[in-house]
């Protein structure tokens, strides 16, 4: 005879068959008895009886099935405030005890703004249904101005980009890198609990690159090692100027040789082949040359285990040239969101 699911009974069915195999089982039934007979687990009888002991037999009595209603429910304008809230404040900005907004975070949130208890499982689920996901956030320094970034973006780059055209200019993004032996970059496979280790030298030692990027596939660099100096900073300028061909618009971030005097003397004699300009303080998520960094810290010299100063720099030279002669990757740098505004 095939045995009927309890769980598929009514709910007043379910009580009374709680109600019954506690009482066998009192009555002197053996609990494994009770359920065979009544056609539960052997588990749950002892369950129930645990239960008897702790709050009596009312502890069997039935109870509302299903989730609370309105308990753990956001009103529609509810949900908008909490939306609006993750998208332009930070927890920080709000004195909670979190950097991130994470499901603990939320939680807390809901439950301050509108005394809404949720278990984090249902705050993940609203997450989602926001259309929101967890992602690696981009770091940010305090000091950088939003509105300069706002007059960057809307009237700054705009009218260099105009200008540019009407010179027959090329715009160029530059940066610099410092470079390390023991920057560790990427992930290997072992066992769990076992982290991998991976031979390498204990000597310390690096180098440096100044490197330029246009939306055009183009790529110009300079390796070097030592203290970068106005001195270096010339070097790459002429170099720069001689491939390029023809007049240069070059974007930099304000770093104190940019904008040192022996440099400002040297543009003043060259401004038919160059010409420099500066992004927004603190704004290096603006500058497409970032992504460039990333790709030769990570895949360059991140993957590789050179053994000398030498070995690293002819590593880096060739992952540069190679670069260099595929502009399609060069271009897809400015693919980034925060520099896509630089794409035309």
């Amino acid at each position: 005879m095939t045995r009927q699911d309890s769980r598929s009974l009514s709910a007043d069915a379910q009580e009374a068959i709680r109600y019954r195999a506690v009482q066998a089982v009192h009555d002197g039934m053996s609990q494994t008895e009770a359920a065979v007979r009544f056609g539960v687990a052997r588990g749950t009888v002892a369950r129930w009886m645990k239960m008897v002991r702790q709050g009596g037999m009312r502890a069997l009595a039935k109870h509302k099935r299903g989730r609370p209603k309105g308990a753990d429910r956001l009103l529609g304008w509810q949900a908008a405030v909490i939306v609006r809230t993750i998208t332009d404040r930070t927890p920080e900005q709000l004195k909670m005890p979190f950097v991130l907004w994470t499901r603990e975070a939320v939680r807390d949130l809901i439950a301050t703004k509108f005394q809404v208890r949720v278990s984090l499982m249902t705050v993940g689920r609203w997450l989602k249904r926001w259309g929101f996901t967890p992602q690696k956030p981009l770091r940010r320094a305090w000091e950088q101005n939003r509105k300069a970034v706002a007059r960057w973006l809307k009237e700054e780059y705009p009218q260099i980009r105009r200008q540019a055209k009407r010179e027959g200019a090329e715009i160029h993004w530059g940066d610099e890198m410092g470079l390390r032996s023991d920057h560790q970059a990427g992930r290997s496979y072992g066992r769990r609990g076992q982290t991998p280790v991976i031979a390498g030298t204990g000597q310390r030692f690096g180098c440096s690159v100044i490197s330029t990027v246009t939306n055009r596939g183009t790529l110009r660099f300079m390796v070097f090692h030592g203290r970068f100096s106005a001195k270096v900073l010339l070097a790459f300028l002429r170099r720069l100027i001689r491939s390029a061909g023809r007049k240069v618009y070059l974007i930099l971030d304000r770093h104190p040789v940019h904008r040192a005097v022996a440099v400002k003397k040297w543009l003043d004699k060259h401004p038919a082949h160059i010409r420099l300009f500066f992004l927004p303080p603190y704004s290096p998520e603006l500058n497409p040359d970032e992504m460039l960094n990333n790709d030769v810290k990570a895949n360059a010299v991140g993957r590789r285990r050179p053994a000398n100063r030498d070995d690293m720099i002819a590593d880096v030279r060739g992952y540069l040239r190679s670069t260099q002669k595929q502009p399609e990757i060069v271009k897809r740098y400015f693919h980034a969101p925060s520099v896509q505004y630089a794409m035309r």
